[in-house]
C-alpha cells in the first residue's frame, strides 16, 4: 500500500539535487543552519538577524528594484520563519513548561497573526508605491517588538527546560532548518497559527507559493530562494 512519508522524513539531499551553483544568500543560508546549528535559539536568532539585514536593505536604498528584491526576501524568510516557529517551537514551549509555556504559546501566536496580517499586505506592494516602505516600517514596528521579547524570555526559558534531555535543542533545529523547506513562502493569516490546521493548510499553499517565487526577483538571483524548487 502507498503511504505517504511525513514531509520531515525527505532526506536533505532530495531538496537540493536539482540546486544550481549560484544560488541565493537565503538558499546558502539554509544549508548551513541545518549543518552548523548548536542550538534552536541559535537558529532563530540568525534569522532574526537575516530579516533585520533585509529590512535595513529596503528602507536604505532609494532603488526601486533593489527594494522589491530584498522586500521578496525580507517575506520568503519571514514567511518560512514564522510558519516553522508556530509547528514546532512554539508547542515546544507548552510541552516543557508547563502554565507558562501554555501563555507564552498564545501571546507569541496572537503576535504572530497580526505581523501575517501586515506581512500579506507588504508582499502584495510594488516597490514603486508610495507605501511600499512606510508599510515594511510598520511590520518591523511589531516584529521587532516580537523578536525582542522573545530572544529576552522566550528562548531562554525553552533552553533552560532542554538542557535536561541531551541533544534536544540541537535536534530541534535541525527540525527547524527542515521545517522551512516544506512551508508556504508567502503570508497566509487565514490559516491561523494553530498546528494542525497550518499543517493541512501549508500542504496546499506551499507549492502554489514556490512555484510563484520562480517568477519573482531575489537579491544576486532572478531564480526562486525554494531549495524544493530547484
Amino acid at each position: 500500500m502507498f503511504r505517504l512519508r511525513p514531509l520531515t522524513s525527505i532526506p536533505i539531499r532530495a531538496a537540493f539535487r536539482h540546486q544550481s551553483v549560484s544560488v541565493p544568500i537565503a538558499a546558502r543560508y539554509y544549508s548551513a543552519s541545518v549543518k552548523g546549528a548548536t542550538s534552536i535559539s541559535e537558529v532563530i536568532k540568525k534569522d532574526h538577524q537575516e530579516l533585520e539585514q533585509y529590512y535595513n536593505e529596503v528602507i536604505n536604498s532609494n532603488d526601486p528594484d533593489h527594494q522589491q528584491r530584498f522586500g521578496n526576501q525580507f517575506t520568503w524568510e519571514l514567511a518560512r520563519h514564522s510558519v516553522a516557529e508556530e509547528l514546532l517551537v512554539y508547542p515546544a514551549f507548552e510541552r516543557h513548561l508547563g502554565d507558562k509555556g501554555h501563555a507564552m504559546a498564545e501571546d507569541d501566536r496572537k503576535q504572530h497573526h497580526r505581523v501575517k496580517e501586515l506581512l500579506k499586505e507588504f508582499q502584495n506592494m510594488k516597490a514603486e508605491s508610495v507605501d511600499y516602505v512606510p508599510k515594511l516600517k510598520e511590520l518591523w514596528s511589531v516584529l521587532s517588538q516580537h523578536i525582542k521579547e522573545e530572544e529576552q524570555n522566550d528562548l531562554p526559558a525553552l533552553e533552560a527546560a532542554l538542557k535536561s534531555a541531551e541533544g534536544a535543542s540541537e535536534s530541534m533545529a535541525k527540525k527547524f532548518g527542515l521545517t522551512k523547506a516544506f512551508v508556504p513562502s508567502r503570508s497566509h493569516p487565514s490559516a491561523g497559527e494553530n498546528p494542525y490546521f497550518e499543517s493541512a493548510m501549508g500542504m496546499l499553499a506551499a507549492p502554489i507559493d514556490h512555484i510563484a517565487d520562480i517568477f519573482r526577483k531575489f537579491p544576486g538571483n532572478t531564480k526562486s530562494p525554494n531549495p524544493s524548487t530547484k
